[in-house]
């Protein structure tokens, strides 16, 4: 035996080398090339990434058996089914002295008293993104879901909208435009919702969750329904490319969703220490605002206020007041009957 592992010295070194890899499945662009670079450096192991586009996405793959992830970085609603299938660990606390950052309210939330499982990481609101210059010339006032679901407003911008390829959310906001609670199980306020969604589906260009960013950047649509840091990434692109226009993100007076995604460690991870050394790792203050100065997202982390950028605190979008944030939703998960109609509306939408 001796003689046979002096015999494999490069296999041995790949062996200790896959053992000090962190294995994350978060969301695309959720984390700073540099922060990589620093926690990389600091733990001494490499931390590797793999990426979903959507909740439903993620909880799939996890459900058909995937393994290997140590962390992942799942919205609220997603928690409910991760612990029912049994994927996630209970935290140690004692290993996370830096979760004392973390502001009370975004604690102890309804998806996870107590926070058993789940750490903030961040939080980003499903709202309206839209060219100011174009909105202006227009006379078209930004500020309600009317610029998504009214036919009357839609008829002066029609082919330069486009929604989210998300049924889930798409239903929220027409809800919310008619006066419902986004995690509604009224099913004639789903039939309600459908109904606005099909008259203002021949208006819109596309349903597109994956490039609204450049086509707004480059001015090829004049209105989005989608993220806020999309939206804080989307306005930066046009600045760099000297557009003679803004995107500008603004928070529907009808309310909108609010996703609190926060960091989760598998049940199964290879290496729970080297989780436990990110998570506590981004709960410093100085690499959480690292996160926000680059995207645009809220942050929860009290610490990090003080390493953000000014501006940034002063956008209601990224940081909605105390008035703002009485309009936003956190969405629950939904019940079986529920997700099976909106599943059946949705199916309808597509097809008409």
């Amino acid at each position: 035996m001796k003689k046979l592992l002096l015999s494999l010295p490069l296999l041995t070194s790949t062996f200790a080398l896959a053992a000090d890899e962190l294995h994350l499945y978060n969301w695309n662009n959720y984390i700073a090339p540099e922060t990589v670079q620093k926690f990389e450096n600091e733990c001494k192991c490499k931390l590797i990434q793999d990426y979903y586009g959507s909740m439903e996405e993620m909880l799939a793959k996890l459900a058909a058996g995937a393994k290997g992830y140590d962390l992942l970085v799942p919205t609220g609603f997603a928690l409910e089914p991760l612990l029912k299938q049994g994927k996630l660990a209970a935290l140690d606390k004692t290993r996370l002295p830096n979760l004392k950052n973390i502001s009370p309210q975004y604690m102890n939330t309804a998806f996870d008293k107590g926070n058993q499982y789940s750490v903030p990481y961040a939080f980003t609101s499903t709202i309206v993104g839209y060219n100011d210059a174009k909105l202006k010339e227009l006379g078209i006032a930004p500020d309600s879901w009317a610029v998504i679901f009214d036919p009357l407003v839609l008829q002066k911008i029609k082919g330069k909208v486009t929604v989210l390829d998300d049924p889930r959310e798409v239903f929220v906001a027409a809800l919310k435009y008619l006066g419902h609670p986004a995690n509604t199980t009224d099913e004639n306020h789903w039939k309600a919702a459908q109904k606005i969604i099909l008259q203002a589906k021949p208006y819109w260009v596309a349903f597109n969750a994956q490039s609204y960013i450049k086509e707004l950047t480059v001015g090829n649509i004049w209105v989005a329904h989608g993220y806020s840091n999309d939206f804080f990434q989307a306005n930066l692109d046009a600045k760099a490319a000297k557009r003679p226009f803004s995107i500008v993100p603004v928070i529907p007076k009808q309310g909108a969703s609010l996703s609190l995604d926060s960091m989760v460690v598998l049940k199964n991870a290879p290496r729970p220490d080297l989780a436990y050394k990110f998570i506590n790792f981004m709960l410093d203050g100085k690499n959480s605002a690292v996160l926000t100065n680059m995207t645009g997202s809220g942050n929860p982390n009290a610490d990090a206020m003080k390493y953000v950028k000014p501006e940034l605190t002063k956008m209601q979008p990224v940081f909605p007041d105390a008035v703002t944030s009485a309009r936003l939703e956190m969405l629950k998960d939904q019940d079986a009957k529920t997700r099976r109609l909106m599943n059946k509306l949705w199916t309808e939408i597509k097809v008409k």
